[in-house]
């Protein structure tokens, strides 16, 4: 799934409400208060669009960045709140999806009764691992905790067979790691090995204020800390980085059931698929086997009790990251635990001062859990029809300049273009919320029991997900919720999605110019599109099947120009001493400079015929522009910014604005520029 905003969370906000919006002028719909005209555009146009924004937008405490996205953020929770406020009262009027949604926020917001349970919900699980003797009863504990949502050395997913696209199947999937990537296991550099030395320190306070809370000495916690360390290790180095997780070839092996058994021969493949609620099948996709091979050294050689030192930790850190490894949610264990949890993965490991205020992590633990339960409410109140009609009207325009580089592609022979034609006319699209929601009717939720619900939640997703294989795809089936501002390209679908949280300013504004809303949404739809033809969409026909369509020559063509970009990227520098990763942001970055040229396309096939007059002082191809270039305003901690350096498939703002401007030749004609400023460079790339 291709994302169109980098966040290890997902962002939620509502659209479609008549609210103001601070800078916005309703002339052009352009932020005219964030720029900063003392700039030269053609020097440096992202802070020419943004500088003042920068400047008066100062980071706040509880945040690693701040950006655009983030300003909707705040907005949007103030109004799921309310939402969540109203559901938690009791009532006889409370339809159960108002049940569900406002007993799990009631009792994640309950703090009092969270502390007075301390540790206690924890037992049931870590005496599990505790009466393990023997390696048998490591392989029966291993199935439990993977029931329960935790997952332990490996992942289990459910998704469609990438070379039979219409069915779903099993994935076993590297993991079993805290840290947010294998370098930080690996690499020798001071920051990193500070960091390393900083999760010991994490682990060893975390074992001793959970030795603390049952009762037990804490004289071993160390111990704990570097027995987690090592073999967590361990499983970094038996793991693919992420620029090879990036080829989908690297992540496809169908593999029989006796197959994966000599993978790891004494681990109980097949008790584990029984166990874990997996239908009957005769095979599954091993994503990477070298890493499955590897568990078996580690669960035959390391000692049982360091093995039950590892389990033992990711008991208690899937209570704490309950939604992913930034801990933007609410943990349901002890404020003690909380606030450690908070002061490594968000303090150290991104800058951020302070932590967010509950009602936030908890609107976001709502979001996680019930998401489309949450998603109901939401679009009741809060999205327009509006908005998804010029969004359709966009789409099917955007498509049709899509046709048009296919058709004017020189590098591509006719024998690909017709493939990629087909593809293009088989992409489907879903916008604003799903057709059917999604049942949470097994789901028992209670207004006094945070931990059970985050638990009972995370099983019964696991089951429903399960339940799925063997099945045919449900391609109406959405991977966001409704207020998420965010967008994607599924590959294996072959479509495009656009949650309602992502269809209002700064994306799309029905008061702004078409101009300015070609730049924002326009520009999004074109990123989304041109991904299933990026460096990792390319591989994919248009069924969804993973199939190589391309001639060699056409496919070597490919590689040359977007070897151009990974190049270009990879010589931006987003912090001081920390290099972009070409080939890792290739996919995104392609779909940056697509999207824009689509776009731009698009709204010049729109003003033919009409007089091309100024409005705030600029042209409607400026205005195009710093529409765009206005969606990536942002500050971040140098923490921050370390760290998606090395995780993030997305470049910075700065680089999503000024690296895909240097590749527009309109761009050097809208603002007067010339061959050698730094916005038009003498060599520039284009994949689309």
């Amino acid at each position: 799934m291709k994302l169109f905003y980098e966040s290890f969370r997902s962002l939620p906000l509502l659209a479609g409400i008549a609210f103001s919006v601070s800078g916005f002028c309703q002339s052009s719909g352009l932020d005219l208060n964030a720029i900063d005209k003392s700039v030269n555009p053609c020097t440096n146009f992202y802070r020419y669009a943004c500088g003042t924004w920068i400047k008066n937008k100062p980071i706040p405490s509880d945040q690693s960045r701040w950006t655009r996205f983030n300003e909707l953020t705040v907005r949007n929770q103030e109004i799921l709140r309310k939402i969540l406020d109203e559901a938690a009262k009791p009532s006889p009027s409370r339809t159960p999806v108002e049940q569900k949604i406002g007993d799990y926020y009631a009792a994640c917001m309950n703090e009092a009764a969270i502390e007075k349970r301390g540790v206690e919900p924890l037992k049931q699980a870590l005496a599990g691992i505790d009466k393990i003797k023997d390696r048998r009863q490591l392989t029966a504990e291993i199935i439990q905790l993977h029931r329960d949502g935790i997952r332990v050395f490996f992942a289990l997913r459910v998704g469609p067979d990438e070379k039979d696209a219409e069915q779903y199947i099993v994935h076993l999937l590297q993991g079993g790691i805290s840290l947010p990537d294998r370098d930080y296991y690996l690499k020798d550099d001071p920051k990193t090995v500070e960091i390393r030395h900083e999760f010991v320190k994490h682990l060893t306070k975390m074992f001793t204020l959970l030795d603390t809370g049952l009762g037990h000495p804490t004289a071993d916690a160390g111990k704990q800390a570097l027995a987690v360390m090592a073999i967590e290790t361990i499983l970094a180095k038996n793991s693919l980085d992420r620029v090879a997780l990036r080829n989908p070839d690297n992540t496809y092996h169908k593999t029989t059931i006796e197959e994966l058994v000599q993978l790891t021969p004494d681990f109980g493949w097949k008790e584990y698929l029984v166990k874990s609620g997996v239908p009957p099948v005769a095979y599954l996709n091993v994503a990477e086997p070298g890493f499955i091979k590897g568990l078996a050294p580690i669960l035959e050689s390391i000692s049982l009790d360091d093995l039950k030192t590892y389990l033992t930790w990711h008991v208690l850190d899937s209570n704490l990251n309950v939604g992913g490894r930034t801990p933007v949610e609410a943990a349901v264990l002890p404020k003690a635990f909380e606030d450690e949890n908070w002061n490594f993965y968000s303090h150290i490991l991104n800058g951020v001062k302070e932590q967010q205020p509950r009602w936030k992590r908890c609107v976001e633990g709502v979001d996680t859990s019930l998401g489309e339960a949450l998603g109901q409410q939401y679009v009741k109140v809060a999205f327009s029809g509006e908005s998804k009609e010029r969004t359709l009207k966009m789409v099917s325009e955007i498509e049709k300049e899509m046709a048009k580089l296919i058709q004017e592609a020189d590098w591509m022979s006719p024998a690909t273009k017709d493939q990629a034609m087909t593809k293009l006319h088989l992409v489907a699209n879903k916008i604003g919320y799903p057709d059917k929601w999604r049942d949470y009717g097994k789901v028992k939720i209670a207004p006094d029991d945070a931990f059970g619900n985050a638990r009972r939640a995370r099983t019964e997703n696991l089951q429903y997900r399960l339940g799925k294989v063997g099945q045919k795809v449900d391609k109406a089936e959405w991977s966001m919720t409704p207020p998420t501002v965010n967008a994607y390209y599924n590959p294996s679908e072959n479509n495009i999605n656009f949650p309602a949280g992502i269809l209002q300013p700064p994306f799309y504004n029905s008061k702004a110019m078409d101009t300015v809303n070609y730049g924002g949404i326009g520009s999004v739809v074109g990123h989304e599109l041109t991904h299933g033809f990026d460096d990792q969409g390319r591989r994919y026909d248009g069924r969804g099947n993973l199939r190589d369509w391309w001639t060699e020559s056409d496919g070597k063509a490919f590689e040359g120009r977007a070897d151009c970009v990974v190049k270009e990227y990879g010589g931006f520098s987003p912090a001081p001493g920390v290099q972009l990763n070409g080939k890792l942001t290739l996919g995104e970055n392609a779909a940056d400079n697509g999207g824009i040229r689509l776009a731009y396309m698009a709204m010049m096939d729109s003003l033919a015929g009409h007089p091309l007059t100024k409005t705030d002082g600029y042209t409607p191809q400026q205005q195009f522009f710093l529409g765009y270039a206005q969606l990536w305003c942002s500050n971040a901690t140098p923490e921050a910014a370390a760290v998606r350096a090395k995780t993030d498939p997305h470049s910075p703002g700065e680089f999503r604005v000024n690296g895909v401007i240097r590749n527009v030749p309109e761009f050097s004609g809208a603002f007067s520029c010339k061959v050698g400023d730094a916005m038009v460079p003498d060599k520039t790339c284009r994949v689309w």
